[in-house]
């Protein structure tokens, strides 16, 4: 009699199928890569195993990456084992050719992957020939209990029923490869055309998604930032002060704009309480002070749930937001408590719900939280389980126990194994899904919300002010968080019923709008998740309402990739588009290949591969389309030269430095054009829009043609990714009879510190006495620099930059910094990690002899406090 091979994706699942089957099929041998009785072989994958190669003809090495190999359309794929993988791979094929083994069951994930998986192996094993004569049945499980393993071995989906699936499945890796391969050639081999290898990467998840970064830096720089008044007026009650802010309570967003309002296109920033006017706002704030005001107010009742389940990217989302751990970090984190320590379900996950056949086994995890003695700070957690317990919280509720929610796996959440020995960061994000399990069972939080409204009457005109107040009543499921009482800053001063009160003062505050942020990693991953919503087209969007770009699992793996080829850098917790992110994206609109920045294409994907799963489209067709889109990308690429890219380019008001004649911007350069006439098209001049990785404003180029240097300037970046500051200046090059780009870093990068060498200051004026050895301070190269620290033999180190945090430090206010210990506020410093301006001195520190900030005393009842960090 034959056995039957079951292949799961990963050991884990292996391991709780033979648990289920032993009751029913006897017991189990283990041997060194499988399980084994008299009806079952069980093994399994590690995740994927194999993947597509290109036929050997195909494979085009580095230097052969030019457009006379592509397009890339193979007649077939095959299939290559992943180097990591490849002694699983060995041990798995050798099952499946066993003689006694007459039937495979595919037990991977229930979903598109665990069938691409399973059939990627087959594949392998069969070596593509189609000889491989075994019938094929499908687990299909949702659940991973005993019973529901049993249960899904009696009803095992045939070969035929899994059909749609497979195509489905393999279209779309064979899709991906198709446009990542031409895609990246083709723009690599477009952005290598004058020789040097400019990898330029592109793919349908990895494109759109630094696409939607990209186009908030666009929105962020288009910005301007416009005046607005706000009045908050302070009213006295018998019971006491409190707070209230003007509105309009007739405003309507789409109404035409008043004096001084951002128009349509500037929508978005109006609001009630905004006055665009300091005349206005002026005249509101005199008409009120020291006026009665009747107030009314209504109080509701408000209830709120306790958020869903964690699936993997709100886990990384949140683990981001508290803690700032990148996606790639929490997935590893959750990984190390799912295999090695076992103390949580599987990770990579996009439901937030759990089988409805589960509330058992929550009930003994509860158990398991109650009554174990969990180490540290978890341990006042098993209150809250016991709790949950005693007042019967667990209950078959559909906004938790949901099959239909659940799709390859159910929502992360702990195990029947007690924690032991985790680190630091491994508990945090523990304590961070026990919180959220128990949470998810215990009743809504209530609250008493109270809306407040003060009317100001005067001389026929009203003017109102809301103050807003939220009083918690029950904590519910906030208990689980700590929050077993109000704050205090949400308490409301009382007023009786028609009660006034008198306007005791009147402030109007001027304040600017703000550009929209940047990206986080937590605000990305939402942005991947909710892809869909961006798109108007209303089965596309169907399509992709429940996959957004990309999955739980490979989110993460896109963010690191652009981090990697240097699309996005991170500042802080901010992630921020290079100049070869903008790049990329002119180039992509100006080959009019801009589908592939646009999240349509995923979900054009998913409406197709719906279809076919459902038996409703053919494979061939859909991937003859995805052949004719590869060609059509490589065909585009090879229409245009790297400098007659179309865009939306400008004309520096500069002259060329040569021949006097216009520049104008292309997609690499600003190159000269002449009259733009064919008697003069230009004399060859040209130079980088991106020197050093760093983009010139076009007031930049301008200032550099015109003035022949600029800097010292910051954001520049090495070969190897570090920043560094450095002047530019156009240098004659009789060679080629034109003018030309270099890098100036200054004397001080030329000559070695100590080196023997004098530095002759003979020409400059010294800026004053140096703080720590008196010698005199002069400019040197990018710093404010002591003569005693730059010329051998050194003996003293004190150096301030020239620009620090993009502010400039001129002479005047470096002879300040010397004469009198601090410079003037400065106004213009950007912070490394938030991006936004800020205002400070620079102070010298005769303690450790280094110029760090000294901050403005904030408005406050407390003493102010001096912060100082260290610049230079």
């Amino acid at each position: 009699m034959g056995k039957s091979l079951i292949i799961a994706e990963k050991p884990s699942v292996a391991q709780d199928i033979v648990r289920a089957l032993t009751p029913v099929a006897g017991k189990f041998e283990k041997l060194a890569d499988h399980f084994e009785n008299d009806r079952y072989v069980v093994t399994s994958a590690v995740g994927h195993l194999v993947e597509i190669k290109a036929p050997e003809e195909y494979d085009v090495k580095r230097g052969k990456w030019s457009f006379a190999n592509l397009p890339v359309v193979p007649p077939h794929f095959d299939l290559a084992p992943i180097d990591k993988a490849k002694s699983r791979l060995s041990a798995v094929v050798k099952l499946v050719k066993r003689k006694d083994v007459t039937e495979l069951v595919n037990a991977c994930d229930a979903g598109r992957e665990g069938e691409l998986i399973f059939r990627l192996i087959v594949q392998y094993a069969d070596g593509g020939k189609g000889k491989l004569e075994k019938p094929v049945r499908r687990l299909w499980l949702q659940s991973m209990t005993p019973q529901a393993i049993r249960e899904g071995f009696e009803r095992l989906r045939s070969d035929e029923q899994m059909r749609g699936l497979a195509d489905a499945a393999r279209s779309r890796s064979e899709a991906d490869w198709l446009v990542g391969i031409n895609g990246t050639r083709a723009m690599t081999a477009f952005n290598s055309r004058d020789g040097g290898f400019f990898l330029t990467t592109v793919g349908r998840v990895q494109t759109p998604t630094l696409s939607i970064v990209v186009e908030r830096e666009e929105k962020i720089r288009k910005h301007v930032a416009r005046d607005y008044w706000e009045i908050k007026a302070q009213f006295a009650a018998k019971a006491g002060e409190y707070e209230g802010k003007w509105f309009d309570p007739a405003f309507k967003k789409n109404d035409p704009a008043g004096e001084g309002a951002p128009d349509a296109a500037g929508a978005s920033e109006r609001r009630a309480d905004r006055l665009w006017t300091a005349a206005e706002a002026h005249a509101i704030a005199e008409a009120c002070r020291a006026q009665p005001a009747v107030v009314t107010e209504e109080a509701k009742p408000s209830t709120q749930a306790s958020p869903l389940l964690y699936d993997l990217t709100t886990l990384q989302r949140e683990a981001n937001s508290r803690f700032g751990f990148s996606a790639k970090t929490t997935l590893s984190i959750a990984q190390a408590l799912y295999e090695k320590h076992k103390v949580l379900t599987y990770p990579r996950t996009d439901s937030r719900a759990l089988p409805e056949d589960y509330v058992g086994v929550v009930k003994e995890t509860m158990q398991m939280l109650a009554t174990d003695d969990l180490p540290g700070p978890l341990r006042e957690l098993g209150g809250h389980a016991a709790k949950a317990l005693k007042e019967g919280y667990v209950k078959p509720m559909k906004r938790v126990f949901d099959n239909a929610k659940v799709s390859d796996h159910f929502a992360i959440i702990p195990t029947l194994q007690a924690p032991r020995s985790l680190t630091e960061i491994e508990a945090k994000l523990y304590d961070m899904v026990v919180k959220r399990f128990l949470a998810v069972f215990y009743p809504s939080a209530e609250f008493m919300v109270t809306t407040r409204i003060s009317t100001v009457s005067r001389e026929g005109k009203e003017y109102k002010f809301q103050t807003n107040g939220k009083v918690l009543v029950k904590p519910g499921w906030l208990a689980v968080y700590g929050r077993e009482a109000q704050e205090d800053d949400a308490n409301l001063v009382p007023v009786d019923k028609g009660e006034v009160v008198r306007t005791e003062s009147v402030d109007v505050n001027q304040l600017k709008t703000k550009p929209p942020a940047r990206y986080t990693e937590a605000t990305l991953l939402s942005a991947m998740e909710g892809a869909g919503k961006l798109i108007d087209d209303d089965e596309l969007r169907e399509a992709m309402a429940e996959k957004g770009l990309g999955t739980p699992a490979t989110r993460a793996q896109t963010i690191e990739g652009l981090i990697l080829e240097k699309y996005m850098l991170r500042e802080g917790r901010e992630l921020v588009p290079t100049a070869k992110a903008f790049q990329l994206m002119t180039l992509l609109r100006g080959l009019d290949i801009e589908d592939l920045t646009k999240p349509e294409l995923t979900g054009n994907w998913e409406y197709q591969l719906a279809e076919m799963e459902h038996g409703r489209l053919d494979r061939d067709r859909f991937m003859g389309e995805i052949a004719r889109m590869a060609e059509r990308i490589v065909k585009k690429a090879k229409e245009y030269d790297r400098d007659t890219i179309p865009g939306d380019y400008a004309t520096l008001a500069t002259p060329c430095p040569k021949c006097g004649g216009k520049v104008k911007e292309n997609y690499r350069r600003f190159a000269c054009v002449g009259a733009e006439t064919a008697a003069n098209p230009g004399c060859g001049f040209s130079i980088s829009k991106i020197p050093g990785g760093r983009a010139f404003e076009i007031a930049e180029a301008e200032a550099f043609l015109r003035d022949k240097k600029i800097g010292p300037l910051e954001g520049f970046r090495s070969k190897a990714g570090w920043p560094f500051t450095a002047e530019l200046k156009l240098a004659f090059d009789e060679e080629i009879d034109n003018w030309k780009l270099e890098f100036d870093f200054g004397e001080d990068a030329k000559k070695a510190e100590g080196d023997g060498e004098p530095v002759d200051f003979s020409g400059q004026e010294s800026l004053g006495a140096c703080p720590k050895c008196k010698g005199h301070v002069y400019e040197h190269g990018s710093n404010y620099a002591c003569e005693h620290a730059v010329s051998a033999p050194v003996t003293c180190d004190f150096k301030t930059g020239k620009i620090i945090l993009q502010q400039p430090i001129t002479r005047e206010q470096a002879h300040k910094l010397l004469a009198e210990g601090k410079t003037d506020l400065l106004e213009n410093f950007v912070s490394n990690k938030t991006r936004r301006k800020f205002k400070a001195r620079l102070v010298f520190d005769a303690k450790d002899g280094k110029v760090g900030f000294e901050f403005e005393p904030r408005a406050a009842k407390t003493p102010a406090k001096k912060a100082a960090r260290k610049v230079a």
